[in-house]
């Protein structure tokens, strides 16, 4: 496949990471989308909606090529909590979050225009942490730079510690539900799409 033939319409590093890690070759186009948090929708037509919003934005300049765009957003007690917007907001997150299940919802999209594709789902994972005592949501808003991720956490990093149980994809909690995403991938290319 051509590199240039697989676009991930996003800026995140652990997307990158994981299409990396299934081994595909792509390009990183980060889309220009300005998220509305107060747009009134169920949690998972929100992730849809804006994972859709980032690929459409991207395919617009790329009609040749298939391009993916996801949303992340973590939901507890029907709130939608995004990134958060400073190290107060931050810490009230993890605070709401400590010793409570919540959800993780990616939406997903695969968009390739001149192929008349249009793919949108979602994937959705439970994620419990255990009680964090404050100096340690502290400690970790300090050292670890959450601002950037739904929820003001990374699975991935330090914060690992806290987590007692995932039920369901691990990599949706990163960003991208990557064996749903792999069957909607190969289901593409057995269609005789020259990917």
């Amino acid at each position: 496949m051509e590199k240039s033939t697989l676009i991930l319409a996003s800026g995140s590093p652990r997307r990158k990471q994981l299409l990396t890690q299934i081994g595909l070759d792509f390009q990183v186009v980060p889309n220009s989308v300005n998220e509305n948090h107060d747009l009134d929708l169920p949690p998972e037509a929100f992730a849809e909606h804006w994972g859709r919003e980032k690929a459409k934005n991207v395919a617009i300049d790329y009609p040749d090529n298939l391009v993916i765009g996801a949303d992340t957003i973590v939901v507890l007690d029907k709130n939608i909590l995004g990134k958060p917007k400073d190290k107060k907001e931050s810490f009230g997150m993890l605070k709401r979050l400590s010793g409570r299940t919540h959800e993780v919802i990616t939406g997903v999209a695969i968009i390739w225009k001149n192929k008349e594709i249009d793919i949108t789902f979602h994937s959705q994972t439970y994620v419990t942490f255990r009680e964090i005592p404050e100096k340690y949501i502290s400690f970790y808003i300090d050292n670890y730079s959450p601002l950037d991720k739904a929820g003001s956490y990374g699975i991935q990093d330090w914060f690992s510690v806290w987590v007692e149980k995932v039920d369901g994809c691990y990599f949706n909690v990163m960003g991208l539900p990557l064996s749903t995403f792999y069957q909607h991938y190969q289901a593409l290319v057995n269609l005789h799409i020259h990917l």
